[in-house]
């Protein structure tokens, strides 16, 4: 039986990621090799993200398409930078994500010229550009590139580590220690008190936006605790339950969302300063009309690609 869809961008991924292969070396080289294996180039430049290689839109309101491009070509773009396995897609072909960086000018490289361009991944989303699908395995894809550009070197004895595992391990030569990317828990949550929930804002956000508080979990923390805690320093809120909502990947660079809602013991709050400049109860009423796009004009709430929308979505539902 199939999972419920998760109503949150850079979920639903539907590879089989075939983890069991990851130690296969000789069928690793044979899907690289293969004809059938895709790759998506990513490119980094300074004072930007990691960006997939994008194809522009076929036809108008088509949208834009991911630029899977033939594994043969991995070799000249790729080079000796990153190669990750990403999976097996529905139709039976390995897909593989490279950072294609090294390259001085990789848009006007002969393999690309002419076919696309490095676009940024959030605006992308934003945009509603790209399927929800191919989202999530560009968040996968740019998680674990990014995860090996900032962990090249042995955390134990500072040795230069070795990609192993398809790309899902780094192994020490020197010392033998091996690492593992890393997904950092972060949780995101809407308090509410009757019929009221409550939103904050920071002051680097634009005018009027507000939305859910949020911070990472701690070492020896659980998900209700980090809920409870962040709540109180950041707005002086006591929570009693915690409830679970979704998940959402976020490749930024590497964290998963927890989205939960929380229900507060009072409306009595005091913002800390620090996290948060300003906090704000808001009626049924009011987010539901702000939700669609019928507000005072004092307030708005982020856009439907970030978690924060859909708990604040749920709430206003009464779900």
């Amino acid at each position: 039986m199939p999972l419920p869809e998760n109503p949150n961008i850079f979920a639903n991924n539907p590879l089989d990621r075939a983890s069991y292969r990851r130690t296969d070396q000789a069928w690793l080289s044979e899907q690289l090799a293969a004809p059938t294996s895709l790759f998506v180039p990513f490119r980094r430049q300074p004072k930007r993200d990691w960006e997939p290689f994008v194809l522009p839109e076929a036809a108008p309101s088509q949208g834009k398409d991911i630029g899977w491009l033939p594994g043969s070509l991995m070799p000249q773009l790729a080079g000796e930078g990153i190669v990750v396995f990403l999976g097996i897609n529905k139709r039976g072909k390995a897909l593989f994500a490279a950072d294609v960086s090294a390259l001085k000018d990789a848009e006007n490289h002969p393999a690309l010229k002419g076919l696309g361009s490095f676009e940024d991944l959030r605006g992308l989303a934003m945009a509603g550009e790209i399927t929800p699908t191919e989202l999530a395995i560009m968040a996968q894809a740019k998680s674990m590139i990014d995860w090996h550009s900032r962990h090249g070197f042995c955390s134990v004895c500072g040795t230069k580590s070795e990609m192993a595992e398809a790309g899902y391990k780094r192994q020490c030569p020197s010392c033998k220690a091996e690492h593992f990317p890393r997904t950092d828990p972060v949780v995101i949550m809407l308090a509410t008190f009757e019929d009221k929930c409550f939103l904050g804002r920071q002051k680097i956000w634009p005018k009027g936006m507000h939305s859910a508080l949020a911070g990472f979990v701690e070492p020896g923390e659980s998900i209700e605790e980090a809920v409870a805690r962040e709540l109180h320093e950041e707005a002086g809120l006591s929570v009693g339950a915690v409830t679970y909502h979704s998940t959402q990947p976020w490749p930024y660079p590497s964290s998963l969302m927890i989205g939960c809602h929380a229900i507060a013991d009072s409306e009595d709050f005091t913002i800390d300063g620090i996290e948060l400049s300003e906090g704000r109860w808001f009626t049924r009423a009011e987010a539901q009309a702000i939700l669609a796009g019928k507000g005072d004009g004092t307030a708005w709430f982020p856009p439907p690609f970030a978690i924060a929308h859909q708990l604040i979505k749920a709430f206003a539902e009464g779900k």
